[in-house]
């Protein structure tokens, strides 16, 4: 045991085939990264760069999208490498800060659709006090709030998770993520406590929050005149998209951790893939496609490019 506590990196065992089909793996891989940065960092790229779009929902749009770039950056450089590599490893730190960037950026999604559920709120049940109340300040606030408390709480709980003795190195997965806890000798009840804390700071209350400003928003614009209602409907429905899509990944990678002993190596494989495919794209197309101001400058700049 002296001995294997000596070891610096983690096999990452979960690839299938990568002696016949690795160069098929990297295109595919290559090929998705590449669309996931440019998709959504055009829509970035208009918001910025239209003055009509510097407000609070737009900003926080942004936001969530160099939230998916981020997210999808701490994932896409290194499986492009182990796809093309003889051994697929990867060191002991570096597999815990992956861990680290994995949880904290995708925590944070779900406060940045918080500040937007709040943004519409405002804007939709008071109108007038809308320009007081999401100040600039306020819009910073939000953002730094979304950013740092979840790296905040996943600091705390990897600097635990480093302290703790592992008794294998080889990781059923084609990155770090919570199946490093089924490494360690023995399970934790403080780690345990530690991740239904955040659990329910950072997915369970953003949540309950969502649906409760979204409640007030139907109700206000069932009893309010057809423009509200459509207004509603054409700025609130993307943001519902976006959540019932996030939640749903986050079962299907929390049933993908619990069930992966009992399913085959290349299922776990594809479901691995889902997680980190889907989301990053699903993003940028619903926002491009559903907010009316952004179709409308992506439709302008793609009749530039013709």
């Amino acid at each position: 045991m002296d001995r294997k506590m000596n070891v610096t990196y983690i096999t990452l065992g979960g690839f299938v085939g990568l002696e016949k089909y690795s160069y098929v793996y990297f295109l595919i891989i290559l090929t998705v990264y590449i669309l996931i940065l440019c998709f959504n960092a055009t829509i970035v790229w208009l918001i910025v760069t239209h003055q009509n779009l510097h407000e609070p929902m737009y900003i926080f749009i942004a936001a969530l999208l160099i939230n998916s770039l981020l997210f999808s950056t701490s994932i896409y450089p290194k499986l492009l490498v182990d796809v093309l590599s003889e051994t697929q490893v990867i060191s002991y730190p570096m597999c815990y800060f992956q861990l680290f960037l994995f949880y904290s950026l995708g925590l944070s999604e779900f406060l940045l659709l918080s500040a937007m559920a709040f943004d519409r709120y405002v804007s939709i049940c008071k109108p007038l006090q809308h320009p007081v109340i999401m100040r600039k300040t306020t819009v910073i606030a939000l953002l730094v709030l979304a950013w740092f408390l979840p790296a905040f709480q996943l600091t705390v709980q990897v600097t635990l998770l480093t302290q703790r003795k592992l008794c294998s190195f080889t990781l059923q997965g084609i990155f770090c993520n919570n199946s490093m806890l089924k490494l360690h000798c023995e399970s934790s009840r403080t780690l345990t406590t530690l991740g239904l804390i955040i659990f329910l700071n950072l997915v369970i209350c953003p949540f309950l929050f969502i649906i409760f400003t979204y409640t007030q928003i139907l109700i206000v614009s069932y009893r309010s005149c057809g423009e509200v209602r459509r207004k509603a409907a054409q700025t609130c429905l993307p943001h519902l998209l976006v959540l019932v899509n996030l939640c749903l990944l986050v079962i299907y990678d929390t049933l993908k951790i619990r069930l992966e002993s009992r399913i085959s190596k290349t299922a776990r494989l594809i479901m691995t893939f889902q997680v980190v495919v889907y989301h990053p794209l699903f993003n940028p197309i619903i926002y491009g496609v559903k907010m009316k101001e952004i179709f409308k400058h992506l439709k302008g700049l793609c009749m530039k490019v013709k």
